[in-house]
């Protein structure tokens, strides 16, 4: 049986509290298990059927603006390739963090610019690499990359493959060969590169936003260029479009006024046009 005590704990915040959605998450495991508890006949009734379901706050996301991400991608600059590879893809796929650790070279086909989401790495310690299909159903997905973005793949993976060659049997990645690692094909710690990117920013001045906060700056970005939401909710593998109306209502309601703004020119008289 699930150790709840031990689940709550682990996910209580340094304040002492707890996120609305874990609250809901740990409802809703109670709840499972109990009602298992009664179709097995160990209890009568299941006593979480009285409590009522708990509401989930939503924190507001407020992602980087275009001059903010133009200034990440030229500080990106003096930083390691893999870093600079990493980031930039994040913001150009909106790929979650576990994706883009679990991408290896062979999920990219040069020839067409897509990347074949299919795995993503949850758990990676010394000697222990965990590999799994991504989130949901719809997190199997393909997502187109910009031609710049290919190019700058390209030259890494040349970088890559030329690193793996020099480094010959110390090659310590087994048969993965993911597209960020140590040199030697040791898969990143899952933590590492929420780390180095809080580093990062502190270290450039930036305003604080967390690394997950680069694939709600991708999907922003996105928006505010017109593209509809259904695109964006399948290339962030959304399990359906009601959860990007969710998270991105506001952005998206800013972008449908400014495109009912633009029929305002077909209002304004001819004369006061050429005034």
């Amino acid at each position: 049986m699930i150790n709840l005590k031990r689940t709550a704990a682990a996910a209580i915040k340094k304040n002492g509290g707890l996120a609305s959605g874990t609250i809901e998450i740990q409802h809703r495991i109670l709840k499972n298990i109990l009602k298992r508890a009664v179709e097995w006949r160990i209890i009568k009734r299941n006593p979480v059927d009285d409590v009522q379901k708990p509401k989930v706050f939503s924190k507001e996301i407020i992602p980087y603006d275009g001059a903010e991400v133009e200034k990440m991608l030229r500080a990106l600059q003096s930083e390691p390739y893999h870093w600079r590879v990493m980031i930039t893809l994040a913001l150009t796929s909106g790929l979650r963090r576990s994706e883009l650790l679990g991408l290896e070279w062979k999920h990219l086909d040069f020839n067409t610019g897509v990347l074949d989401v299919s795995q993503s790495m949850i758990h990676a310690l010394k000697g222990e690499v965990v590999v799994k299909q991504p989130k949901t159903k719809k997190s199997i997905r393909k997502v187109a990359l910009p031609s710049s973005m290919l190019k700058e793949l390209r030259e890494y993976y040349e970088y890559r493959m030329q690193e793996r060659n020099d480094i010959g049997d110390a090659w310590r990645g087994g048969n993965w060969f993911f597209m960020f690692s140590h040199p030697d094909g040791q898969p990143f710690h899952h933590e590492r590169p929420y780390l180095w990117f809080r580093q990062f920013v502190k270290k450039n001045g930036f305003r604080y936003i967390r690394f997950h906060d680069l694939r709600h700056t991708s999907a922003t970005i996105l928006i505010n260029q017109g593209v509809h939401a259904k695109i964006i909710s399948e290339r962030l593998g959304h399990g359906c479009i009601t959860t990007t109306m969710n998270i991105y209502g506001h952005a998206l309601r800013t972008a449908d006024q400014a495109a009912a703004d633009k029929f305002e020119s077909f209002f304004i008289p001819k004369t006061a046009q050429r005034q």
